[in-house]
């Protein structure tokens, strides 16, 4: 064992380059990290450009610099989908060929809605693809007066359930969700989230969405690293929303964030004060969630600037023994057509105070490099079904 404690940090949706297949997904083109940072005309990022970023691309801001204690390289995605379970499945092993079911065109079928509506007692509106906070001026109001159940979807595979709890407690709010959870499990209707999305609010001119998200997800398809971490007798922490993807599985101990800042700050503390053994798993997701999907590259080029703020308060606190990875699940170019993910290959920045010869790696055919490489820290050996290899250099630091 190299390393006692790994920090595994997710910048939800922050990718660096459209993958070979982009075409197929209509995202030939993009890469969230340039084209964010050129419309910000340039990002103030000391910590990350410290890390070696401008190895990966010419992002507007940064500049190249010589970085011995961090490696950094590009991953590629290996399973057929650019969502956010595919993309961390995918990180600790696990290849998904069949992409989820998704009713972006359509809206759910109305066997389905239908069904929903008997068994939660209430009418359902909307059932159509809208960003969430577009979808409360649209139809809060007559939620709120009716206490019916907003019902719509994304370009991901997920059916998402609003209400005012005013009007539906919360309670009840995720009960319904458990009810459509199973339903969608069949598998002409399986989606990869079912999630709940209370807000508060009188009108259109105040509703706001409440920190009560939760989400309903599929179980992995198979059995991941965190699942081997765990059986081994590590620690499994889990930052934010690492719990709803995986499901529970895997994981010894989570905690609920409700903002990138609530995510570092908890990150930090466990940096701090804990001497844990195994791995920190932490996704910040309002990169993707408040700027991506809302095609709002200002506010996407400052919350990558605030992370870069918080990172420099982590880099001090982490040991000789401690690895930070920091990587992304997708892309989610702000800069793109409509409000989808893009099909990008995402950054891998490896930091250890230990480190002495850090540089720039090769290209990873798959995100699950990255979990293959912390069992291979940790002495664990997964079974044949595992994709991915371990990254050599980043639990040797030799130069080849």
């Amino acid at each position: 064992m190299k390393f006692r404690r790994i920090f595994l940090i997710v910048m939800d949706s922050v990718g660096i380059g459209a993958e070979p297949d982009a075409a197929r997904f209509g995202d030939e083109g993009t890469n969230t990290w340039v084209h964010t940072a050129q419309r910000c005309h340039g990002l103030d990022v000391q910590n990350i450009n410290s890390l070696g970023i401008n190895d990966l691309a010419d992002i507007l801001g940064t500049s190249k610099v010589s970085h011995p204690r961090s490696y950094v390289q590009t991953l590629r995605e290996a399973s057929n989908g650019k969502d956010t379970l595919t993309g961390h499945w995918e990180m600790m092993g696990l290849l998904t060929p069949n992409p989820l079911v998704t009713f972006t065109d359509t809206g759910f079928p109305k066997e389905l809605i239908a069904e929903l509506e008997r068994r939660t007692g209430r009418k359902v509106i909307g059932n159509y693809s809208e960003s969430g906070t577009v979808i409360l001026e649209k139809l809060g109001e007559e939620q709120t007066r009716d206490g019916s159940l907003i019902v719509y979807t994304s370009a991901d595979s997920v059916l998402q359930i609003a209400a005012n709890t005013a009007t539906v407690p919360l309670e009840e709010l995720y009960h319904d969700c458990e009810i459509a959870r199973e339903i969608t499990m069949r598998p002409e209707w399986r989606v990869g989230r079912v999630i709940a999305r209370p807000y508060v609010g009188t009108d259109r001119t105040n509703f706001k969405r409440t920190s009560d998200r939760r989400d309903y997800a599929l179980s992995p398809s198979g059995t991941t690293a965190l699942d081997y971490l765990k059986e081994a007798g590590k620690d499994v922490l889990a930052i934010g929303k690492i719990h709803d993807i995986f499901n529970g599985v895997g994981i010894t101990e989570s905690v609920h964030t409700e903002s990138n800042e609530d995510g570092m700050d908890k990150t930090l503390a466990i940096a701090r004060n804990r001497d844990f053994e195994g791995l920190c798993f932490v996704n910040l997701v309002e990169f993707d969630s408040l700027y991506g999907h809302r095609r709002d590259p200002i506010g996407y080029g400052k919350a990558i600037e605030a992370f870069d703020v918080r990172l420099g308060e982590l880099l001090p606190l982490l040991r000789e023994d401690d690895l930070l990875l920091i990587t992304a699940d997708h892309g989610n170019d702000p800069t793109h057509t409509g409000t989808d993910h893009t099909r990008e290959k995402v950054p891998l920045l490896s930091y250890s105070p230990s480190y002495k010869n850090g540089r720039k790696l090769p290209e990873e055919d798959t995100f699950a490099s990255i979990g293959k490489t912390i069992l291979e820290n940790f002495g664990i050996k997964p079974s044949e079904n595992q994709i991915g290899k371990p990254i050599v250099p980043l639990l040797t630091d030799e130069v080849e």
